[in-house]
């Protein structure tokens, strides 16, 4: 019994330096990062906004982001939890292509990039990627009445391109992107 104890007495000490450093390590971390380990936050038109929480956008003359299981309510963040063949996620699925294409008539048959179609796990993603943002552009160019090389244009300087070239995939913040938009004109 003693043998048992004295053990797990030692595997506790380890894990407990263990957690440590590893906190230490995540703290550290994040205080080299830009915005220190805190949230990104944007001030605009006398509002302030959350650059790393999604945003939700009605409007045709917007950029529309990610669907949101959690409807961009950042304190209730969830996914559906439905999986791929869940027949009530896939008929909402397809009411969204059906919205979208109604949304997009210039695209007609173009395939809908799956970001505007499906929320994340958190249902707070506030990325959309280049080609769901590309996707829109036509829609967008002729609610502001600009041209689409300009808009595409504008999504292509917004487009974040991945980690050191190599970890992720190129994105494009909606709230970024739309703000941009907005001092175009």
């Amino acid at each position: 019994m003693k043998i048992y104890f004295i053990s797990a007495l030692k595997l506790t000490f380890v894990m407990l330096v263990c957690t440590g450093f590893y906190l230490l390590f995540v703290l550290i971390g994040s205080k080299l990062l830009p915005t220190q380990g805190n949230a990104e936050t944007i001030t605009y038109r006398d509002q302030k906004f959350y650059a790393n929480i999604g945003q939700e956008f009605k409007s045709p003359k917007y950029f529309h982001s990610r669907p949101s299981a959690a409807n961009y309510n950042a304190a209730g963040s969830a996914g559906s939890n439905k999986g791929p063949s869940n027949k009530e996620y896939l008929e909402t699925v397809q009411k969204r292509i059906d919205t979208i294409k109604m949304q997009n008539p210039e695209m007609k048959d173009t395939e809908v990039p799956v970001e505007l179609v499906t929320a994340s796990g958190s249902g707070l993603d506030p990325d959309i990627s280049e080609a769901g943002a590309l996707y829109q552009v036509k829609r967008v160019a002729k609610e502001r009445n600009l041209s689409e090389a300009r808009i595409e244009s504008l999504v292509k300087t917004n487009t974040e391109k991945p980690l050191l070239g190599l970890f992720g995939s190129s994105k494009v913040n909606v709230l970024k992107l739309n703000i941009a938009l907005d001092k175009l004109q």
